[in-house]
């Protein structure tokens, strides 16, 4: 019965994203949401035909017609989505939407379908599976709402209102209705509450009037705050808007991407569950925004950090690498083998085992980022100093620990180059704060261990024969994390040193435009099978380090060719497969903020550049 294609997995880049703040859904260019967690990010899917395109779940809207085209877009400036169904026959709009609100328990989906030009039959189909298609549910209801109950021992329920007839047919409802041009039909899915007293009328009216003018003009005075003027605007806004869609509206905390085990090898086991707040992926999501000036988010996240930081008392413990959106400290890794997985690539996994990983980059990240606040956002207060000086000693007393690394390996541990550079990174910002707010903190101590750590990687990670940092200590093997050495200003990028690193980096790990972020062929290891596609967020760490060390034009050309990878509606997966092709969670919050980061740096480096060669031309004259 199933309407969506004859093809059952669309490409991961056949999708667009929209979201409340609190979840998200992904709708397919053919009209179908596939991917649903209901009603928080973390919360069990209710649609998930993505992950078993049998099982899992899915709510299409469709014209009954064979042959059809499709294009997708976003109202401009919002995460208001349209979907165009292009025929002879006759043209369609889907629009998709979801209204944000204080509260997840609140949850409502808006799907509106408007014959724009002929006469139309449409198809309807809404298939939820509860708790990640594990959980049998009830059906019952009327003509125009029906109630979805769950049966299991969380009995979620969700309402389906429409303008027009509904038929429950086993455990889904369709609708077969024809619209005559300029017609609509709509579609108002929610979680079930008692707060909603309207009837089904004024309930549809509402929701596809007021909240969607409500919703339009949210994301439009949203991003219209941003301080951003430079090139490439729209695709700025576009990841911002969607690192937006990533953060918590409760909670101030941001999830690395909204999905779970979408793979980064089809067929092979690199699938995991990235719908928590990683330390590292949301300090560097709050720098983005502080960078555009979006200050809201920036405070939010501060407050987030504080409150898990509050949970700490004992001087031996330290940061988790991941928590829950709420803060919540076990993230127990499952696996789904009642469900196929993303083009049959198994296991489906939910949770994640590496929150139990010794990652000693994390600190770097998170301190820089409280430096950036505190110069650029607000002033931190002592309290919150306190809080943070523990993990700052923490680092003192364990940087040369191997650890798992930035890439989350799961074999051995190891002294990666990385996580030694981004203690250095910690210790380097926290005297910085200290010093500019008076805080009296050991700096003297902590100068002597930032010191030692700058000699350590200077001798132990240089490689003579490679000419290049390497990935570990005593290692041979590149890894494109070094990258990061002049971005967080440890070495400057004309150093020689440095730009034999770039060199040799560029010989190995880059192919065009495109990075790998280290070769399993190439002597790599990190306890998995599978050969990955190239990382996108370390293409956008390669042109930032091409522009900073002077490149320009090659950096403008690489970064501009990246842009041509992004899909239809500008968005990026994690990794990038040999046609192409999306692959890993969709879509990437470190894939839009290293885009953020690079059209920053490259558009102020474009603009010296290109004034520095007007003065000159002023001067041959």
């Amino acid at each position: 019965m199933k309407e969506k294609s004859n093809q059952p997995y669309q490409p991961i880049a056949n999708y667009g994203i929209i979201g409340n703040l609190h979840t998200v859904a992904l709708v397919s260019l053919q009209g179908s949401i596939d991917f649903m967690c209901f009603t928080r990010f973390d919360s069990p899917t209710v649609f998930a035909s993505i992950l078993d395109h049998a099982k899992g779940g899915f709510f299409s809207i469709q014209p009954e017609l064979n042959e059809l085209d499709y294009k997708q877009l976003y109202l401009p400036d919002t995460n208001v989505l349209l979907t165009r169904f292009l025929s002879d026959k006759g043209v369609a709009e889907l629009t998709d939407f979801m209204p944000v609100k204080a509260k997840e328990k609140n949850c409502v989906l808006v799907r509106s379908i408007t014959a724009t030009r002929g006469n139309m039959r449409f198809r309807m189909h809404c298939e939820p599976r509860f708790d990640y298609a594990r959980a049998k549910h009830s059906v019952s209801g009327t003509e125009h709402e029906v109630i979805f109950t769950s049966q299991d021992a969380e009995q979620t329920a969700i309402r389906l209102i429409s303008s027009v007839p509904l038929q429950i047919v086993g455990d889904d409802v369709i609708a077969e209705f024809t619209l005559c041009e300029k017609q609509k039909a709509h579609f108002v899915m929610q979680a079930l509450s008692s707060e909603e007293h309207r009837t089904i009328e004024a309930s549809i009216r509402y929701y596809t009037e007021t909240s969607f003018n409500d919703t339009v003009n949210y994301w439009k005075r949203w991003i219209g705050k941003s301080k951003y003027s430079g090139r490439w605007l729209e695709m700025v806004n576009r990841s911002a808007l969607t690192l937006k869609l990533l953060t918590s509206y409760q909670f101030g905390s941001a999830v690395a991407a909204p999905t779970f085990s979408l793979p980064s090898v089809i067929g092979g086991e690199r699938n995991w569950d990235y719908r928590y707040t990683w330390i590292r992926d949301a300090a560097f999501t709050m720098f983005a925004f502080l960078r555009l000036g979006l200050m809201e988010e920036a405070y939010a996240f501060m407050k987030w950090i504080e409150k898990e930081l509050g949970t700490i008392t004992n001087r031996d413990q330290y940061l988790q690498l991941m928590y829950g959106l709420d803060g919540h400290l076990s993230i127990e890794e499952e696996e789904l083998s009642h469900l196929e997985g993303y083009r049959k690539s198994s296991p489906v996994r939910i949770g994640n085992a590496a929150f139990e990983q010794l990652q000693l980059d994390i600190y770097g990240e998170l301190i820089d980022s409280i430096y950036l606040f505190n110069k650029y956002g607000g002033p931190i207060t002592y309290e919150f100093w306190q809080k943070m000086e523990p993990q700052i000693e923490y680092v003192c007393r364990n940087w040369q620990l191997p650890d798992h690394g930035i890439w989350e390996v799961r074999d051995e541990k190891r002294e990666f180059l990385q996580s030694r550079l981004m203690c250095w990174v910690a210790l380097d910002r926290a005297i910085r704060i200290a010093d500019s707010r008076s805080f009296p903190s050991p700096v003297y101590e902590w100068r002597k261990v930032r010191d030692e750590i700058y000699k350590d990687i200077f001798v132990n990670f240089w490689n003579e024969e490679k000419k290049a940092f390497v990935q570990s200590k005593d290692s041979t093997v590149l890894d494109a994390a070094a990258l990061l050495m002049p971005l967080m200003r440890f070495i400057s990028p004309y150093e020689p040193k440095w730009l034999s690193t770039l060199e040799a980096i560029e010989r190995e790990l880059v192919s065009d435009s495109l990075v790998y972020r280290y070769r399993t062929d190439k002597g790599a290891t990190d306890g998995l099978d599978g050969e990955e596609g190239t990382f996108t967020m370390c293409s956008f760490w390669f042109v930032e380090c091409l522009a900073r060390s002077g490149q320009i034009e090659k950096a403008r050309l690489y970064f501009e060719k990246m842009l041509g990878y992004a899909n239809h509606l500008g968005l990026f997966s994690e990794q990038l497969g040999l046609r192409g092709e999306h692959l890993g969670n969709f879509p990437q919050a470190f894939t839009h903020l290293g885009l953020i980061s690079a059209a920053f740096e490259l558009d102020r480096k474009l603009t010296g550049w290109e004034e520095e060669h007007v003065a000159r031309d002023k001067e041959t004259k």
